[in-house]
């Protein structure tokens, strides 16, 4: 420890002996800062390596927060998108069927019958070809008027005329 300059009551010291202490308490403080370097230096390598330890710890820490946070924002990204391509396709249909209905509309004020009414026709001539087709079975067979003998008088009447 630092020596105390001490005072006493009737001695007064030289400045000589005040000198020595005066050198003896600097050299005792060189000493302390140099044993406190020394002591740094032999802890610090300790401390360092500590110190990366800790570092390397909180890194993976944060790694794996920053992961997590990077997962969640994903997986509400793809939520996001699901869900806007779902209303956009919905739109898409929407569309499609306003399309669809104001073409059906202008077919239908140009007399274009629609592909229900075309089926429902279809289904009528097959019902009338299924009748005749009973009905020319029951009959008996006739004979139908040979073209040559229908086209002879309308050929006599044009040249009747023309005379």
């Amino acid at each position: 420890m630092v020596t105390k300059l001490k005072k006493a009551s009737g001695n007064t010291r030289t400045g000589a002996q005040l000198s020595g202490t005066i050198k003896e308490s600097a050299q005792q403080i060189w000493l302390a800062g140099l044993g406190a370097f020394a002591k740094a230096q032999e802890e610090g390598g300790k401390v360092f390596d500590n110190l990366v330890k800790e570092g390397t710890s909180l890194q993976r820490k944060t790694q794996a927060a920053a992961e997590e946070r990077l997962s969640d924002a994903t997986s509400r990204m793809a939520s996001m998108a699901t869900e806007i391509s779902s209303k956009a396709s919905g739109q898409w249909d929407k569309l499609e069927s306003i399309f669809e209905e104001r073409v059906a509309k202008a077919l239908s004020k140009l007399g274009v019958p629609s592909a229900k009414e075309i089926d429902v026709l279809i289904g009528r001539i097959d019902e009338l070809n299924r009748s005749v087709a009973k009905l020319s079975a029951k009959a008996p067979a006739r004979r139908a008027p040979t073209q040559r003998a229908a086209k002879t008088p309308a050929k006599r009447t044009a040249s009747r005329k023309s005379a």
